[in-house]
């Protein structure tokens, strides 16, 4: 089975320094509808103009994936880190008992284009952690590679849950295979261009869920950028 969100329908805020588009309910944006997918809890999509961003606030017993699509993040925590973090990497911090941090756009001229996920952690009040790794468009080029999981498998970031994060670049006319399980909840967002996703068209902002089936085949009409969530 599968079931389209169109970008359209995503809740969005113009706060001048952020433009924002929500594919969950989050902060003024609120549709029963669209509360969560399985552990998955938000997908934002951001852009910060430069030299602004959010400044320390608190999370707690959450994991948070951070996603660059471009420019620079400027990280900072309660835990001591300080980094950042560039397009074609993927950092996750798991808030567990509570950690602060801020998010700044680290250019001066250029903006920064992120997507923030949170997904909910199958432990709480873990010890807070923070983990940032690298994936570049030649590893992602055609076919989807692992960033993120459960037990950090083939170098990906490791989630405390029950889900495998992919991510995969498409030139046009490049098409990619995955087979799914049955039993696994798939929630495909477009990051970027438009796709052929088993027969239906899909840009930048959409989403497709998939239940029940074995087999997804993604084609690129133009140049796609694509994350899976696989998700128990």
């Amino acid at each position: 089975m599968f079931s389209l969100r169109p970008s359209q329908e995503r809740g969005h805020a113009n706060h001048g320094w952020l433009d924002t588009y929500h594919s969950f309910s989050f902060a003024d944006y609120y549709d029963p509808q669209h509360m969560q997918f399985g552990a998955l809890r938000v997908i934002n999509e951001d852009t910060v103009i430069p030299a602004a961003g959010f400044p320390m606030h608190g999370h707690s017993n959450m994991e948070i994936v951070t996603y660059i699509l471009e420019g620079q993040l400027a990280h900072r925590d309660s835990m001591g880190n300080s980094a950042v973090i560039r397009k074609g990497e993927v950092q996750r911090m798991s808030a567990g008992t509570g950690v602060n941090h801020s998010e700044y756009n680290a250019s001066s001229q250029e903006n920064v284009h992120l997507l923030q996920i949170w997904i909910k952690p199958n432990q709480l009040n873990l010890p807070p952690s923070y983990e940032q790794k690298a994936f570049t468009v030649a590893e992602q080029a055609g076919e989807f590679v692992l960033v993120g999981s459960p037990d950090g498998r083939f170098g990906s970031v490791t989630i405390h849950q029950d889900v495998l994060l992919y991510a995969a670049q498409l030139k046009q006319g490049q098409t990619t295979v995955m087979t799914l399980s049955p039993n696994r909840r798939i929630y495909l967002h477009i990051a970027r261009g438009t796709l052929e996703a088993n027969g239906h068209v899909l840009q930048s902002g959409d989403a497709m869920t998939i239940e029940a089936e074995t087999n997804l085949q993604l084609t690129a009409m133009e140049h796609a950028e694509v994350l899976l969530f696989d998700l128990a």
